[in-house]
C-alpha cells in the first residue's frame, strides 16, 4: 500500500512545473529548503488547532504543497543535471525534520505528547531502514505499509476532515486516530523493511 509506485507517474503531472521551476531559475535545494518551511508552517497549524479546528484544514493545505515540491526537487535536479549526494543529503535531512515537526504539531495540538513520540519514532525508524538499505548495498527501500508519500497523504486527507468533525471518537478524536496508525503502522512498516533488507543480505539456505 505504497503511493511510492506511483512516482513515474507523479514525475510526469509535475513536468509543467518543472519546467516553469527551471524557467524561473530555482534550485532543487531551494525547493527542498521551501518544502521545509510548509512543513515548518504545518506543524505550527496544528499545535494552534487544540483552539481553533479550521488551523487543521490550513496544516492539510500545506501539508499537500510539501508533498508536491517533495516530488519537485528531484524531478528539478534531474531535469537540470544536477542530482548530487549533497543534494540527496539535504533532502533527506530536511524531509526528517519536516517528519518531525509535523508529528510533534499534531501531538501538541490535542496534548497527547506520549502518543506523539511513538509515532515520530515510527515514522524516524521507517525512513531510517529505507536509507540504510541502500547504506549496506541494496537498493533504497521505499516499500512497505506507509512509505513517507502514504503518510504525507494520510495526513492531509485525515486532518482536512478534523477541521470539521468533532473530536468525539473515544475522547481521542480523528487526529489521536491518525498519531495511533503512525505509531503502529510506522513501527511495523519498519520491521517490513528490515525483513526485506536482511533476507536480501543473509546467504541463501
Amino acid at each position: 500500500m505504497t503511493l511510492d509506485q506511483y512516482r513515474s507517474l507523479a514525475d510526469r503531472l509535475l513536468e509543467p512545473f518543472v519546467g516553469l521551476a527551471a524557467r524561473a531559475g530555482l534550485t532543487p535545494n531551494g525547493v527542498s529548503a521551501l518544502a521545509f518551511v510548509l512543513a515548518g508552517a504545518a506543524g505550527v497549524a496544528y499545535a494552534l488547532a487544540g483552539g481553533e479546528p479550521l488551523w487543521y484544514l490550513v496544516g492539510a493545505v500545506l501539508v499537500g504543497l510539501n508533498g508536491a515540491l517533495d516530488l519537485l526537487d528531484g524531478a528539478l535536479a534531474r531535469r537540470l543535471d544536477t542530482a548530487s549526494p549533497a543534494g540527496d543529503l539535504l533532502d533527506h535531512v530536511l524531509d526528517r525534520y519536516a517528519d518531525i515537526v509535523l508529528v510533534v504539531g499534531l501531538a501538541i495540538g490535542i496534548e497527547r505528547m506520549l502518543l506523539g513520540i511513538v509515532a515520530v519514532t515510527g515514522v524516524l525508524m521507517t525512513s531510517y531502514l529505507g536509507t540504510q538499505a541502500q547504506a549496506v548495498g541494496l537498493d533504497r527501500v521505499y516499500g512497505g505499509l506507509l512509505g513517507r508519500a502514504d503518510r504525507l497523504a494520510l495526513i492531509g486527507i485525515v486532518t482536512a476532515i478534523a477541521a470539521f468533525v468533532a473530536p468525539s471518537l473515544f475522547d481521542v478524536g480523528l487526529v489521536g486516530w491518525l498519531l495511533v496508525v503512525l505509531a503502529v503502522v510506522g513501527h511495523l512498516t519498519a520491521l517490513q523493511r528490515l525483513s526485506h533488507a536482511w533476507s536480501a543480505l543473509s546467504p541463501r539456505r
